[in-house]
């Protein structure tokens, strides 16, 4: 045999099929999407297989998560999926899994069929993917102006599939306060059918409203690059008020700049939401020159310092601060109903301008003349009775967690890589990749615990995905042998039995 590399090991094909798999510890956020009725959701609320031959619904969806969480990032992957014999061994038999036994010894002989494949191959997730694409929608494009496809049912189809598991997260750990984090994310594309956005690259823009107490995305509209952030914010958070499950009783809304809307405020502060009333919120807003000005007037021991907690919990003092503002823009001070404060925070510029130079700073933030130094600026609007600093540290939380999750969703998942051409097929690739982060964060939150809670996907899949195994059957029993020592083998043992301890207190 010829020498294949440097170092004294070889690789030699096994065309045996003895079960051998990579990724051992995957059927549990199958097992998970079964609890919490995932499967049923897809077959309630989609319709774009119809019922002829062919992949199901449920089977695509499926496999496309599946997909996410063991880190593909395009429809290609599934090719991966599909050379796993164990996992399509246990795919196959977790489909029969509660159907009538002539429906299911029906499947058995077509899966006993040479050739049968377990994960659908990339052209048919391409073809399925087509589905959710409206040609009409395309027409009513105009050059330079920002346009928001409508969503055909297929799309308000996989919409229902994640309210539907929201609220199964929900009824199993129940809060009832929603604080929503509204947020648009750059996706950059190469495609020629991507627009440019305001960074002045190509790219899709999608507006993400994410539920900090869960960790779950409750909705998210696809959008082209060059749609504002801030475009239709309102009608969002109506629809995501809509689809905020039983339970919760209170809702607080967080923003950046892109929600400094006098329509979006008012709808808050004048308690316009049915089911909500009044939304208390945080949002950054404009440092315009009117604001400065009002600033300027701030007397200076009216300045108090901001504080921070370092990594053992204790209170450090900054060199940023804070103080209320006595300014309302002219847009909100037409109607005297409703409270708005408008709270300013400084911090000297770390390289302070040279005399007579500060006219000739270009930086990419706000800045201002404050005293004996120059100070980068910035504002936020609240209708909260917190203390300030209270309130600046609750706007800030929004940087961190959905910031991250948006990182996530492009990083981790295949939300950064869009597969088509079509702007329909490249939402329906968005909100599944969604389904995947949201069922892997109930995962988490709900089964695995402890410091598996906030763990970053990778760190998933290196310690309990990417299992090395092998599947057979003894007795009629589908097994998942792994190595008795492996550190993963405890972990996931214990994951099941919450898994099984949640169907059973789920079940009527």
């Amino acid at each position: 045999m010829m020498a294949q590399g440097v170092l004294p090991f070889k690789y030699q094909a096994d065309k045996s099929s003895q079960g051998a798999t990579a990724l051992g510890g995957l059927p549990v956020w199958w097992d998970m999407a079964h609890v919490l009725g995932l499967g049923d959701a897809v077959r309630e609320h989609l319709a774009v297989r119809g019922a002829g031959q062919g992949w199901t619904d449920s089977q695509v969806v499926m496999s496309l998560i599946c997909m996410n969480i063991a880190g593909g990032d395009c429809v290609d992957d599934l090719r991966m999926l599909q050379a796993d014999d164990g996992f399509c061994r246990v795919v196959r038999r977790v489909e029969l899994s509660g159907l009538p036994r002539r429906e299911r010894r029906a499947i058995e002989r077509r899966q006993r069929k040479e050739g049968t494949r377990a994960v659908p191959s990339p052209s048919a997730v391409f073809r399925y993917l087509e589905r959710f694409h409206d040609p009409s929608q395309e027409e009513r494009r105009q050059p330079g102006k920002a346009f928001i496809p409508r969503a055909n049912e297929h799309l308000r189809g996989l919409g229902k599939v994640n309210c539907d598991l929201v609220a199964a997260v929900q009824r199993r750990m129940p809060v009832e306060v929603a604080t929503l984090d509204m947020d648009a994310t750059l996706v950059e594309s190469f495609k020629e059918q991507a627009l440019y956005c305001y960074k002045h690259f190509k790219s899709y823009q999608p507006l993400n409203v994410w539920w900090a107490e869960q960790g779950l995305v409750v909705h998210s509209e696809f959008r082209d690059g060059n749609v504002p952030a801030g475009f239709e914010q309102l009608r969002i958070l109506e629809e995501a008020l809509a689809m905020l499950p039983e339970g919760v009783e209170a809702v607080r809304l967080r923003s950046d700049s892109a929600g400094y809307q006098e329509e979006l405020l008012r709808y808050c502060e004048m308690g316009k939401s049915e089911r909500f009333g009044r939304i208390e919120l945080a949002v950054s807003s404009d440092v315009t020159v009117e604001f400065k000005q009002a600033v300027a007037e701030v007397a200076p021991e009216d300045w108090k310092s901001i504080s921070r907690k370092d990594d053992r919990g204790e209170l450090q003092p900054t060199s940023q601060q804070w103080a209320e503002v006595c300014y309302v823009p002219s847009s909100l001070a037409r109607s005297q109903k409703g409270t708005y404060r408008f709270l300013a925070v400084r911090e000297p510029l770390a390289n302070q301008p040279l005399p007579g130079m500060a006219e000739q700073l270009r930086l990419p933030f706000p800045t201002m003349e404050l005293g004996k130094t120059h100070d980068t600026l910035f504002g936020l609007v609240t209708n909260l009775d917190w203390d300030g600093e209270a309130v600046i540290s609750f706007l800030r939380e929004r940087c961190g967690k959905s910031e991250e999750a948006h990182v996530i969703m492009k990083s981790d998942l295949a939300g950064g890589r869009l597969p088509s051409a079509l702007f329909g097929a490249n939402a329906a690739w968005w909100a599944i990749m969604l389904l995947a982060l949201n069922l892997n964060e109930a995962l988490k939150r709900l089964v695995l615990g402890g410091k598996w809670a906030t763990a970053r996907l990778k760190a998933l899949r290196f310690h309990l995905v990417c299992l090395p195994g092998r599947v057979l059957t003894r007795a009629r029993q589908l097994l998942v042998r792994v190595r008795h020592d492996h550190p993963a083998l405890e972990v996931l043992l214990g994951a099941r039995q919450r898994i099984l301890t949640l169907a059973s207190a789920s079940s009527p």
